[in-house]
């Protein structure tokens, strides 16, 4: 079974946004050695109150729903049901952020990454920029 046929459940859990030491940019979520996409430094982030959520975090299995505790402090895990043995993954939380138009004031909701993205309002075709 390939990657893309493997059942995931997304976390609930996010580590803390941060901020890169050398360029002060968002730094892409996850915990260990992290890589700045605006500047490529090397970030070592750990914080072991997610870690220990992450292990104590409950989640619902795809195919028969039953409740497991993931006891896992990684994102993505592959994980196996206790009651059904099927496989799936753990796959980490995608922090998401709303974002006003400057033109429409339109509220537009999106995943946050680092680094700068080109946005086009759908409402009223408006162009601009971010970036975090």
């Amino acid at each position: 079974m390939s990657d893309e046929e493997t059942p995931g459940v997304e976390s609930r859990i996010s580590p803390p946004d941060l901020t890169c030491p050398r360029c002060n940019h968002l730094l892409p979520s996850g915990l260990g050695v992290i890589k700045c996409v605006m500047c490529d430094a090397e970030v070592n982030v750990e914080h072991e109150g997610t870690r220990r959520k992450w292990r104590e975090e409950k989640v619902s299995c795809p195919e028969c729903s039953k409740v497991l505790v993931c006891g896992v402090d990684k994102r993505p895990a592959n994980l196996q049901c206790s009651s059904c043995g099927s496989h799936f993954v753990l796959k980490p939380h995608r922090p998401k952020i709303e974002v006003a138009c400057p033109k429409c004031d339109r509220v537009l909701r999106m995943n946050k990454r680092p680094g700068e993205r080109d946005i086009s309002c759908p409402a009223c075709d408006a162009e601009f920029k971010i970036k975090f």
